[in-house]
């Protein structure tokens, strides 16, 4: 069903690179669909945060959207300068946030960026075109920006516009941990009201599960929010375990949810958001299809949806647990390109 999938690694380099040898390669990767799969739609996944490993999870999820789908996939990181390596601690490098200019849909899985306001404005633009935007996890505080920089208004903690980008756009900033962290799971459970959503297509309760914890949020969301998948907190770090007892499940969190985000033009962008992304979590086959069903619907092309969309990994991916200071040091965005070796025989 898959034919192979050509990697292309964009040559052009940002000025802040200088003629540092190391930098010969791009500083991010593009993932081409199969000939004769691709059906227009470029996406533009970025990843930067230090604990939860969306370093690996952005790359797989391109990986999936461009083999089995037909989606070009640009995946961007948080890179240090001076070594061309993917290092999520450096909170103010994400180069090739250029390519958002003519994206059809924007990914971004990050937390507490202070990027500089060349590469910020892409974002911005961005947001403010009204395309549609998916977030993970720690995307609800994507950003920290001092209150004296241009685009500070997108903090996480602004009071200007409160709660800044992922109130405002996304439905919800950081509150707490709902659930023990690092000590109970999450299971998800379809809410009942979203049963018959395309995003759930082919999901079950229980189909979503991850090791990273329930994040709280406040109840009820804004108006504009539709809750798609609530999380059971469970008594331990298996899928096996019971949920806890008591106010963490009644009533239990939103982990996933539409938005309808007003933007400046008067566009009503779709906006999906669930607190689960970690690179562990997304070992969850319920997850992944979540992730590829939203991204159907955020593009207007629900019609695309069926309960049995494909969502298998593409390639190798070992995920490492979530903590700070964990990520795989000496990784260069150039190791996420396709492996013609192994990865493009397994989507064939």
């Amino acid at each position: 069903m898959f034919k192979s999938l050509s990697i292309a690694l964009t040559m052009s380099l940002l000025g802040l690179w200088g003629s540092s040898p190391v930098l010969a390669e791009s500083p991010w990767v593009v993932y081409e669909p199969p000939a004769g799969s691709s059906h227009g739609k470029s996406i533009v996944l970025v990843s930067g945060d230090e604990e939860y490993r969306s370093e690996e999870t952005i790359p797989a999820l391109g990986k999936i959207l461009a083999a089995h789908h037909g989606f070009r996939c640009t995946v961007l990181f948080a890179v240090d300068p001076k070594t061309g390596e993917i290092d999520p601690n450096r909170q103010d490098n994400i180069p090739g946030l250029e390519a958002l200019d003519t994206a059809h849909l924007l990914i971004l899985f990050t937390r507490f960026r202070n990027l500089p306001d060349e590469q910020m404005k892409h974002i911005v633009d961005y947001v403010e075109s009204g395309r549609p935007i998916i977030g993970l996890r720690t995307a609800t505080h994507a950003f920290r920006i001092p209150g004296k920089r241009k685009y500070a208004r997108y903090d996480f903690r602004s009071k200007s516009w409160e709660g800044g980008f992922g109130r405002q756009v996304l439905g919800e900033t950081w509150i707490a941990h709902h659930g023990h962290h690092g000590h109970e799971s999450t299971r998800g459970i379809i809410a009942p009201s979203a049963k018959d959503h395309p995003i759930v297509s082919g999901i079950e309760d229980g189909d979503i599960w991850g090791p990273t914890d329930v994040y709280r949020v406040r109840l009820p969301l804004p108006k504009t929010c539709r809750p798609l998948v609530l999380g059971q907190v469970l008594t331990g770090m298996k899928p096996s375990d019971p949920p806890v007892t008591g106010r963490k499940n009644d009533p239990m969190m939103p982990i996933a949810w539409t938005n309808e985000y007003l933007a400046p033009n008067g566009r009503k962008a779709r906006i999906v958001t669930t607190t689960m992304g970690a690179a562990q979590d997304f070992s969850s086959e319920g997850l992944r299809r979540l992730l590829v069903n939203a991204t159907f619907w955020a593009l207007g092309m629900e019609k695309r949806i069926t309960p049995g969309l494909e969502v298998e990994l593409v390639g190798t991916f070992h995920a490492l647990p979530f903590g700070n200071h964990r990520f795989r040091k000496g990784v260069r965005p150039s190791d996420h390109a396709w492996k013609a070796s192994s990865e493009t025989r397994q989507a064939q």
